[in-house]
């Protein structure tokens, strides 16, 4: 029995031409579409954010030079998006390859900034930290610049040095001595949050690369020794360890736990739905840094669970897509581009985790911000730039995977 399948065509297109439009494969994208607007997302809510976690501190004796002007943090986050998304699309245009070649300078270049930032007159200090150089219209913190250079550092010296990554001379002492002059700079500023950072990064992207596993994990213990003692040998360290331990006594409460009780005052009175937008008591004097570190806490109290999980989706979405996008380009031969991606997914991913966990109270308090949506101008410029070198690998992957040449 002859039957005859129906073809839809207009014009004066033939069947034969009409067959081919519908096997023909879809146009694959130039770029990550859904990564470009997770990343938009995350910075939009955030400014939202920023704007009700600030609107009250122009009240304050400590910002009353701003004195009604209620929108100032909301005006500056959001000028701060506007040059950070101008960087990424510069970063963007940069091919890998150069990126990879400049590393080491790059390396160096940082470095000599986070020397700078201990000179007296040229670093600016805040709540006793050196961490700052005042560029007039925002302070850049080098500290913030180093965690995409160890990345792309990290990554290229793997490369360099795959044959010698199975032994702890050539393979790992190099990366432990730049990682340690770094870690040197931090503590005399002091930031042990950052270069906790920087040294999972180092450590994630050799294990990645293929480093001694007996090294690793003896390493590893290392590590957790010299934090300890680092922790243990600092006076105010120790306090915040013991306060951490114990928040709700009341010499705590009143001192080295201030933060973390409002905190998690905060997330209790989020419940489920939250008390709404706006609606935050905590943020009125009574959480600091309710801004920038603890932003999440106000989200857990505006928005309850519910906000606090939409959150954590984005973030493990975005943080999954980086490793993705590094995984292709290593079954693609790309190795540098490969473990830059998935060192910048281990970068958000630790600060993501550390900064939601001192607001949880589930690690001692520490000054991180929530990467894109707290507020500053450093984090966020940063943030995107790490994004659009990772958006940049992907694209990439694309041209290489359409049989193009990058």
């Amino acid at each position: 029995m002859a039957f005859q399948i129906p073809f839809k065509f207009s014009g004066t297109a033939s069947p034969s031409e009409a067959i081919a439009e519908r096997t023909r494969p879809s146009k694959m994208m130039d770029y990550d579409q859904p990564l470009v607007w997770v990343v938009l997302i995350l910075m939009l809510f955030g400014m939202v954010m920023v704007y009700s976690a600030s609107i009250a501190l122009p009240d304050s004796p400590k910002f009353s030079y701003l004195q009604g002007r209620h929108e100032y943090f909301l005006y500056r986050q959001a000028g701060f998006i506007a040059v950070s998304i101008a960087a990424a699309w510069f970063a963007f245009r940069i091919p890998v390859a150069l990126w990879q070649r400049f590393a080491p300078m790059m390396f160096v270049g940082t470095l000599v900034l986070l020397v700078l930032v201990l000179v007296p007159g040229i670093g600016v200090s805040v709540n006793g930290a050196r961490r700052w150089l005042s560029l007039k219209v925002f302070n850049l913190q080098p500290s913030e610049m180093m965690k995409i250079v160890v990345v792309l550092y990290a990554a290229d010296f793997t490369v360099r040095k795959q044959q010698f990554m199975h032994k702890l001379t050539k393979g790992f002492m190099p990366m432990a001595f730049a990682v340690g002059v770094v870690g040197m700079l931090l503590l005399l500023e002091p930031d042990l949050g950052a270069f906790g950072v920087i040294v999972c990064i180092a450590m994630g992207i050799l294990f990645l690369g293929g480093f001694n596993m007996i090294w690793f994990g003896g390493i590893g213990a290392i590590l957790v020794l010299v934090f300890s003692s680092i922790i243990a040998l600092s006076p105010f360290r120790r306090a915040r360890m013991f306060a951490y331990l114990d928040p709700w006594e009341e010499g705590n409460a009143l001192d080295k736990a201030y933060q973390l009780t409002h905190s998690l005052i905060a997330f209790g009175r989020g419940e489920l739905a939250g008390v709404g937008l706006g609606n935050s008591v905590e943020k009125l004097h009574y959480l600091p840094e309710a801004h920038t570190d603890f932003i999440m806490a106000v989200i857990g109290e505006e928005l309850g669970l519910a906000g606090v999980l939409v959150v954590l989706a984005l973030f493990y979405w975005l943080v999954k897509r980086a490793f993705d996008i590094g995984r292709q380009a290593i079954a693609l031969d790309q190795f540098f581009a490969g473990l830059a991606a998935k060192g910048i997914g281990i970068w958000l991913g630790v600060q993501t985790f550390i900064n939601m966990g001192v607001n949880l109270g589930l690690l001692p308090t520490k000054g991180l911000t929530l990467p894109l949506m707290s507020y500053g101008g450093s984090g966020v410029l940063i943030n995107c730039v790490g994004l659009a070198i990772l958006l940049r690998i992907d694209y990439e992957n694309r041209v290489l995977m359409r049989g193009g040449r990058t």
